[in-house]
């Protein structure tokens, strides 16, 4: 395998690129009018494309709401990320809480209504 590139549909690819630079510290590695790939410099195999949900490339039956995913961010501070996400009036589903697997975990929606779980651990990584 050569790559994996996880694409959100996105109304906005630049406006979904500023939400996620904004909340997670992701830059842009390329950018057109329809896709921008989102890269962080602390993973440098990351791609994470912000592709237009109405482009001719993306079949008709894909370009409803997002449904059935959620994708997960795995950061040192959760709270941190929760501080951001209240500055920018994103849209907190759940702030964030203790999970009993060794997580600190907050969920908000993208600005197209993507789930994302911000966790963090709380315990130390089993060896």
């Amino acid at each position: 395998m050569d790559r994996v590139i996880t694409n959100i549909l996105t109304a906005d690819p630049a406006a979904a690129a500023d939400f996620y630079g904004a909340l997670l510290g992701m830059t842009r590695h390329f950018t057109s009018d329809w896709f921008v790939i989102l890269t962080h410099s602390d993973m440098p195999g990351l791609e994470y494309g912000l592709l237009q949900r109405d482009h001719a490339i993306v079949p008709d039956a894909a370009r409803g709401a997002p449904g059935g995913v959620m994708v997960t961010f795995v950061v040192a501070d959760c709270d941190a990320v929760h501080a951001q996400a209240q500055t920018m009036g994103a849209d907190i589903v759940a702030p964030p809480e203790d999970m009993p697997y060794g997580q600190r975990r907050m969920i908000l929606r993208d600005p197209d209504g993507t789930i994302l779980d911000i966790s963090a651990p709380t315990a130390p990584r089993p060896g």
